[in-house]
């Protein structure tokens, strides 16, 4: 077998039924396999924080070696993983099929399978990402709870801290009371029925950050899609489960596949599209569930169905040509490409699609943005999600492009909220928010939203 990752990356299916699976021996067994590895290679050791504390826990042992570092230290290992994916798709030259068999956030996710199964997942945690019941809650009362959630509220967020272990430094994202299923209800944008890709029919499964925190990134896709002749429809049956399986609560994640599957599987065979609106939702949709469920035909059948956005624009783009009508974008972006887009394996898809703009000046950043899902927000993450994304803000501010952009909202608000806090040393323009690249795409269009207001650029 050769070495250097000469091989595509392949992921085994994963047999979270099986006891041994959440068996802490076993599963400590493993990681101890895995990590000897990781430290006689040490690649990943500017990846993320979970390497560096790896390393210091061996190099600072009785040994230097593995062999003296006690099985309750690789918890402080675990807790840095936020399962970006990164290590294994573009980093380790020991992934599968190497005899090594190296998957670095898949013994993370089995080793939090085994906190899980213990107790040892805090209550807060577990209800901080039961994300369909807090945007039910949130949305009907959303003025108070996004004045209660501003960070530069003194008077509720150390509260907030308390209650619920969230940061009290960390942006959080806000509410709407009408959802994007809502909104989708109300009032479809008219069909071109002249464009070039008349003819496509989308179902935008609107997943749970999108109908509850920020509609905005639905309704510009449904915009440029009517731009360019696309019918769609909008559904949302319950959250992806990413938040669950962070957690390691594969049981969780297979009840979200089976019910959302079930779900979009009459709409795939009327013809439709499925396009995961959120990069992290479409790897779920694309990679992950298909290893939780492998034996479950709607499953595999959806995975097949499956279009991140910025991947469907691009594919419009490839085989009938978009519709006329773009106009630049001034000064340009700088484009964030998110981990979970990365590790679908598709390529610099929110590039390629800014790329199609006018007079195109993008700037493209391949780093995380250290925010990592729920992980990110939390007390005793948000500092260390702050120190690994710096890079990228460092790297935005070199940019000087007037938009930011990522394909995930909750690392572009990180990376927002990261150069303001550098914007104290680095005289340069900050970004009240960054959008997604296709809220760019719709502003260049010239389509009204909130993508076209002047909060969207640098000031």
């Amino acid at each position: 077998m050769r070495e250097g990752s000469l091989e595509a990356p392949t992921r085994h299916v994963i047999p979270w039924e099986d006891p041994a699976f959440s068996d802490r021996a076993k599963t400590e067994a493993e990681m101890h396999r895995i990590f000897d590895i990781c430290h006689t290679c040490r690649r990943c050791f500017n990846l993320c924080d979970a390497f560096p504390r790896l390393f210091d826990l061996i190099d600072n042992s009785e040994s230097g070696e593995l062999d003296t570092v006690a099985p309750a230290d690789y918890r402080k290992v675990a807790d840095a993983c936020t399962l970006c994916d990164m290590c294994f798709m573009t980093k380790c030259p020991y992934v599968p099929p190497h005899e090594f068999n190296v998957d670095f956030p898949h013994v993370i996710l089995r080793y939090r399978a085994v906190q899980l199964r213990e107790g040892g997942i805090p209550r807060q945690q577990r209800e901080l990402v039961k994300t369909d019941r807090n945007g039910r809650l949130a949305g009907a009362v959303s003025p108070l709870v996004n004045w209660a959630g501003d960070r530069k509220n003194r008077l509720t967020r150390p509260l907030l801290e308390s209650v619920t272990g969230i940061d009290r430094n960390a942006a959080l994202p806000k509410y709407h009371g009408r959802t994007f299923v809502m909104r989708s209800k109300s009032a479809a944008p008219p069909v071109d029925r002249t464009a070039s890709a008349h003819g496509r029919k989308a179902l935008l499964y609107a997943t749970c950050f999108v109908n509850y925190n920020n509609p905005s990134i639905g309704e510009a896709t449904r915009a440029v899609l009517a731009r360019n002749g696309v019918e769609t429809e909008v559904l949302y049956p319950r959250c992806c489960g990413m938040p669950q399986l962070e957690q390691g609560d594969l049981a969780a994640v297979a009840r979200s596949a089976s019910r959302v599957a079930a779900a979009l599987g009459p709409w795939i065979d009327k013809g439709y599209d499925i396009i995961a609106l959120v990069p992290s939702c479409a790897l779920m949709l694309k990679f992950e569930w298909p290893l939780i469920l492998p034996r479950d035909p709607l499953v595999v059948k959806l995975a097949k169905a499956t279009f991140d956005v910025s991947e469907y624009i691009v594919d419009i783009a490839r085989r009938e040509g978009l519709a006329p009508g773009l106009s630049p974008l001034d000064g340009g972006v700088t484009v964030q490409l998110a981990c979970h887009a990365r590790a679908q394996n598709m390529g610099q898809k929110a590039a390629e699609m800014l790329r199609l703009l006018p007079q195109a000046d993008i700037a493209v950043i391949e780093r995380c943005s250290g925010h990592g899902g729920s992980w990110g927000v939390l007390k005793g993450n948000f500092e260390t999600a702050i120190k690994v994304g710096k890079p990228v803000a460092r790297q935005a501010f070199k940019n000087a492009k007037p938009f930011l952009s990522s394909e995930c909202p909750l690392a572009g608000m990180h990376i927002a909220q990261e150069m303001g806090m550098l914007a104290n040393d680095e005289a340069a323009p900050i970004p009240d928010r960054a959008l997604h690249p296709v809220e760019l795409v719709a502003r260049a269009y010239g389509i009204p939203g909130a993508w076209s207001d002047a909060k969207a650029r640098m000031r």
